[in-house]
């Protein structure tokens, strides 16, 4: 029986493929799990319908990590916060603070998105990376100054 299928299965196949495979399997596994339907051209015509709306999406998306990323790219933002006499932060600058200081410049970042290299703990210029989408990420540098 060839049914199309709407998840991937695992040993199966992706969703939206076509695959044969035996009667009984289809009805009491694939079909009650919701995870397959007959090939009928209503279905075919559907899940189709389906895979164009999920590429225009994911093609909006990369569009406008690009925009994100194109204003990021290159600035420099400010971070002031408490620090010791030798410059040693009293804390670490975290990615939600980083992520908090792109929100106040209008850029909506979430903070899973933020990569630094190492550690923020001392006052001074460091390097930030945002991953904004698996084909897209910016770099820019972030000022740690201390709070007098």
């Amino acid at each position: 029986m060839k049914v199309l299928l709407l998840e991937g299965v695992k040993g199966l196949g992706q969703a939206g493929d076509v695959v044969e495979v035996k009667a009984g399997y289809a009805r009491n596994f694939l079909f009650r799990r919701n995870l397959a339907v007959e090939v009928t051209k209503d279905n075919m015509n559907v899940v189709e319908m389906k895979r164009a709306a999920r590429e225009k999406s994911q093609e909006e998306e990369l569009a406008q990590a690009r925009e994100v990323a194109e204003s990021l790219d290159g600035q420099h933002f400010t971070y002031t916060t408490r620090a010791g006499a030798a410059g040693r932060l009293y804390g670490t600058v975290t990615n939600q603070n980083i992520a908090d200081l792109l929100a106040e410049a209008g850029h909506k970042v979430d903070k899973r998105e933020v990569t630094v290299s190492e550690p923020i703990k001392t006052v001074g210029s460091h390097q930030v990376t945002i991953r904004l989408h698996p084909e897209v990420s910016v770099t820019f540098t972030i000022d740690v100054k201390a709070d007098l």
